[in-house]
């Protein structure tokens, strides 16, 4: 069965909606799309159960926290089966904040936060290097984020 089959329109603008502003009362959703604010409320427990809904989480800008470099790591492994060890001791390091198991010439693309460039040789000598199953890894630097979104469901 098609995992979507059970979301309809009304689930889709809910979604519309709180991907805009995840801060919206489900009152508010409710009057903008013409349904009680219980059916609003039924519908995401619905998506949760489902798996789609995941959670909700701040937008935090890192950088007036004092956390200026954002980091992109490809990451080769000595052999693709290092893969779930690798991710779970990345998991115990802080700054690391996104992993993605790729094809091309990586074989994990990861996201990491740090304070400054000192910080991240740390991180990356002191840490990532030693995760098991990682042959040697290339960093890039990100100078400025211009697009961080949800894709458009509506």
């Amino acid at each position: 069965m098609d995992k979507n089959s059970e979301i309809d329109n009304v689930d889709l603008k809910i979604l519309s909606l709180l991907m805009e502003n995840a801060g919206i009362a489900y009152t508010d959703i409710a009057k903008e799309i013409f349904v009680s604010p219980g059916t609003v409320h039924v519908r995401m427990k619905k998506m949760e159960q489902l798996g789609i809904v995941k959670g909700s989480h701040l937008s935090i800008d890192y950088a007036r926290l004092g956390y200026d470099v954002t980091a992109f790591l490809g990451i080769y492994l000595e052999k693709s089966s290092f893969y779930d060890q690798a991710v779970k001791e990345l998991l115990e390091i802080p700054e690391v904040v996104n992993v993605h198991y790729t094809t091309g010439n990586y074989s994990m693309f990861v996201k990491i936060i740090c304070k400054d460039t000192q910080h991240l040789r740390q991180v990356l000598h002191d840490k990532i290097q030693k995760v098991s199953g990682i042959q040697r890894t290339e960093t890039s630097i990100s100078l400025e984020e211009s697009i961080n979104r949800n894709i458009k469901l509506f």
